[in-house]
Order: C-alpha cells, then sequence, then structure tokens
C-alpha cells in the first residue's frame, strides 16, 4: 500500500534536501556506475522530481531532464519502495511514454526511491535497460536499495558538513560504512569484481575472485593479475588496458582466464573510471563475467550456419545443372533455360556475399558491400583491356534480405544492356553512381553508346516485371525508367532501413 503523498509537501522535502552536491562530488557518479555494473545494465541514473523530472548523476543516458507528466516520473518519484517494470512497452503505465517510445527506449526499469527523513519520497536512484528483463536477483535488489539508501545518507552529510564542523567526524564514519557496505555487495556478486587506483595498480579483488582463481589473497595485486591470463591473451589484455589507462575510455576484452583447477575459461572483462568533480580518474571499477558456455555455443552456431550455407550455395550450382539437362532434352527451350539458370547463378553470386563465412571461404570484398556485390555479379561483362561498366559513388550496406532483390534486378538491366542496351555495342558502357542520403540509398544506372532509342518499349516483358517485384514490393524501393536517346537511364531510390539490418540499430 501506499500512503498519500500531498505533492506541496513531497516537492518542499525535495527542495529540503542539498541537490548541489550531486554537482560537487564525484560519490553520486561512483554509486550509478556501481549500481549499473551490479545490476548489469548499461544505464543507472539518480532521478529527482519537481515541476520536471530531472536526472542529477548517472551513467548511460545523455538526457538531462524529462516532461513533469513522464509516467516514469510520476510513478519512480512516489514510490517508497523498490519499483520493478519488466517490460515498459507492454505496460499501460509507460506503454507511451516519450522515454520507452523514443530514445533511450526504456524497456525494463528498476527504481529504489531515496526517502527523506520523514519518509517523503524525493526521488530514485533507477537502473534501465533497452531489452525486457523478468527482475532482479535478490542480490541486486538488495544491493540497489542500499545504494539508494547511501545517496541520501551522503546528500544528508554534507548539508550538515556545512553548518556544523563537529559533523566531520560522523561524516567519515559514514563514508567508511560506505565502503564496507561495497565490499560486502562486492563478495555477495556472482561476477568478479575488482578495482585498481588511477595508475592502474590493483590493489581490491572480491571474494569471487579467489575462489575462482585459487590464488592467495593479495598475490594478484599490482600486476600480477595479468599472469592469470592464457600466454596468447596477455599482450593483447596489456595492450587494451594501457589504452584505458592513458585515454580514460571504458575497458572491455574478452581473454581465457585461469580457474582453480588450472583450465582457461573464456570471460569478459570490463572497466568503467570514477572521476572526481575536475574530471580526474579517481579509481577504476571492473568486473570479470565467465563466459565460456556462451562463447563455445557460440563458435557451434557459427559451424552449423556455415555448414548450412555452403549447402545452399550447392543448391543453386544443382539447380542450374538440372536447368541445362533439361534444354538438352528439350531444345526449343534452350533460350528460356539460358536465361533462367543465369538468374539462378546471380542468386547463387549475391548469396555468397552475404553468406557466414569462414577464414578460408571469407572473399577479398566486405561481405555486407553493395560496390563488391554489383562488381562480382557484373564481371562477366568487362574485358581485360577495358572496363565497360563502372562503379562509384558511396559504398552502402547489404544484407541477406536485400542482397537476392538487388542481385535480380541488376541482373536483369545487364541482361537487357547485352541484347538492345550499350553493351550490345562494343563501344557501349554502363556507369552505376550510388548516392546516400539520410533515409535513403540512391543507385544510377546511365546507358551509353549503345543502339540509338527512337521510342520507349511499348509494353513491358518478364524481366521489367521482376525489376519491379524486386525493388517495389520486396524492398518498398522506388524505380523510374528514362528512355533517352542515348541510352538507358535507371533510378532506383531504396529506404536505408530495406537495404540492411545494421542501418536499422545504427538510425
Amino acid at each position: 500500500m501506499r500512503d498519500h503523498i500531498g505533492e506541496g509537501s513531497r516537492v518542499a522535502a525535495v527542495q529540503a534536501q542539498d541537490l548541489s552536491a550531486f554537482s560537487e562530488s564525484p560519490d553520486f557518479n561512483e554509486i550509478t556506475s556501481f549500481a549499473a555494473a551490479l545490476c548489469n545494465t548499461p544505464i543507472a541514473v539518480v532521478s529527482v522530481v519537481e515541476d520536471r523530472q530531472r536526472f542529477e548523476s548517472g551513467t548511460g543516458l545523455e538526457a538531462c531532464e524529462s516532461p513533469r507528466m513522464s509516467a516514469f516520473s510520476t510513478h519512480t518519484g512516489r514510490e517508497r519502495d523498490l519499483m520493478v517494470v519488466p517490460d515498459a512497452a507492454e505496460d499501460s503505465r509507460f506503454v507511451n511514454d516519450p522515454l520507452v517510445t523514443g530514445d533511450p527506449f526504456i524497456r525494463f526499469c528498476a527504481a529504489a526511491p531515496l526517502l527523506s527523513d520523514d519518509g517523503t519520497p524525493c526521488g530514485s536512484l533507477c537502473v534501465m535497460d533497452r531489452q525486457p528483463r523478468d527482475n532482479l536477483s535478490q542480490v541486486q535488489s538488495h544491493g540497489l536499495r542500499v545504494l539508494a539508501s547511501q545517496i541520501i545518507v551522503i546528500l544528508r552529510s554534507r548539508k550538515a558538513a556545512r553548518g556544523r564542523l563537529r559533523m566531520e567526524d560522523e561524516t567519515r564514519q559514514t563514508l567508511s560504512q560506505t565502503e564496507q557496505k561495497f565490499r560486502v555487495l562486492a563478495d555477495t556478486m556472482p561476477q568478479m569484481v575488482w578495482s585498481t587506483l588511477p595508475d592502474g595498480h590493483h590493489d581490491y579483488y572480491n571474494a569471487r575472485w579467489y575462489e575462482f582463481t585459487g590464488m592467495p589473497e593479495g598475490s594478484t595485486d599490482g600486476e600480477g593479475w595479468n599472469g592469470m591470463f592464457h600466454p596468447e591473451d596477455q599482450d593483447m589484455a596489456w595492450a587494451r588496458w594501457r589504452h584505458s589507462l592513458r585515454t580514460g575510455e571504458p575497458y572491455e576484452i574478452e581473454y581465457r582466464l585461469r580457474n582453480a583447477r588450472g583450465d582457461y575459461r573464456w570471460t569478459l572483462g570490463r572497466a568503467l573510471p570514477v572521476r572526481d568533480g575536475d574530471g580526474r580518474i579517481t579509481r577504476w571499477f571492473g568486473t570479470c563475467t565467465d563466459i565460456h558456455e556462451q562463447k563455445l555455443l557460440l563458435e557451434q552456431r557459427e559451424i552449423v550456419s556455415q555448414e548450412l550455407s555452403h549447402r545452399i550455395k550447392n543448391i543453386f550450382s544443382v539447380i542450374a545443372g538440372l536447368i541445362s539437362l533439361s534444354a538438352r532434352a528439350h531444345p526449343e527451350i534452350k533460350r528460356l533455360a539460358s536465361d533462367l539458370r543465369a538468374r539462378v547463378m546471380a542468386l547463387g553470386q549475391a548469396h555468397d556475399f552475404v553468406r557466414p563465412h569462414s577464414a578460408r571461404s571469407k572473399p577479398a570484398k566486405e561481405p555486407t558491400s553493395l560496390q563488391g556485390m554489383l562488381a562480382a555479379l557484373l564481371s562477366a561483362y568487362q574485358t581485360q583491356q577495358e572496363t565497360r561498366i563502372s562503379i562509384s559513388g558511396v559504398d552502402a550496406r547489404i544484407d541477406d534480405r536485400s542482397a537476392t532483390p538487388l542481385a535480380l534486378t541488376f541482373h536483369e538491366l545487364a541482361t537487357n544492356a547485352a541484347k538492345y542496351g550499350a553493351l550490345a555495342n562494343p563501344e557501349g558502357r554502363v556507369k552505376i553512381e550510388i548516392e546516400n542520403s539520410e533515409d535513403h540509398v540512391n543507385i544510377g544506372w546511365r546507358e551509353s553508346g549503345g543502339p540509338e532509342i527512337d521510342t520507349p518499349p511499348r509494353c513491358d516483358g518478364f524481366g521489367s516485371k521482376l525489376i519491379e517485384l524486386s525493388i517495389a514490393s520486396q524492398l518498398g524501393g522506388v524505380i523510374t525508367h528514362a528512355w533517352k536517346p542515348r541510352g538507358l537511364e535507371v533510378m532506383v531510390s531504396i529506404p536505408r532501413r530495406s537495404m540492411s539490418r545494421t542501418s536499422i540499430e545504427r538510425t
């Protein structure tokens, strides 16, 4: 049950807190960074609600505030106990919230309240994720409550210290208790937790580290930790760690860590710096997470994916062979069979650019390159003496969804050019130009040097219908033809989201 709280009383309680301490102390950044690591979330913020919801301190969130009518400010700012939202997009209270429908696209949220001395909610310590989650673990829930209460303790202590010098001893004692709580929390975490001085000297590991490695306490302080890695990973780990120390950038690496039995297991290492008010790094906090099973599973999946893709590649060759056999048995369909076989082989070439590759089978060109696919697809029309088809402009990413319709389209254009257009004459040329706008990829096909065009074709053949189906129906794009006397010009405009899934993720 939640008691009714007068809004005026609640706002007064918020204003009574010494909120200037947020900008004056690095402790809150340390707490939010630790909260994000504890709960394994990309975002952790301290939220205070007055006329607007303000994010006073945090990590992973660029926004400084959100409107007062935001559902998150309404609910997280008034709760008196831990609130957990497994999936905000499925929760009627938050489904239309701008923090859910827009950047940062929050799906999971857990908020521990910041309570004043009389129990009035003044805000919350929130951890958020862009993916839905079932819940926090018992340790994470307890830790979030402890960290939220510690924020209030620090606020209260700093406010008192300004007015009463005699409170200095109590403040130091409170901060000492905070360190003890951090150590207790770290020892209960399933991950290995460590910290270093600003120069990278390791001076703390939690109990899980010593349990996993079997090393005596203190034996891996300083630089002794690197000897725990697989010999092949040590130079890489050192280089990555020195780079983070030099630049202050977050540390993240996968390496093989020796356990107590002498076996090496794949581990994900991460660390973030804690900075003071002047931006100087005061400490590094890091975690090591055992990912051995996940790593092996991904490797097995990759092998299976490569094998399946190789079999699909062979199917294209089998189909092309069957078409050739049918043409021999039925000479009357030889021309049709030749066109069909060419289209099947074009699909096979497109597939080769988007299928998973091993180190041995990987092509020299980037597998997700539009220019690379077009160059391979149209290579049969080039000669050793000269380039008849030129490809220029800004390259674009493609994936398995867009490669097939794109391959069919440009294979059809090249086939028609070889029969009736620019490529039918030795002097004929084709220029392909690629341009990227904010939302679309535009591709121009311009022929020159072929037979002069008097009038456009009277009707569309199968190839024209195939092109329209590929561009408009499958990719949601637009294609236009201009039958100019000097040669055909085709303009294709395709939404960037239809070209590659990666384009969607980056938008």
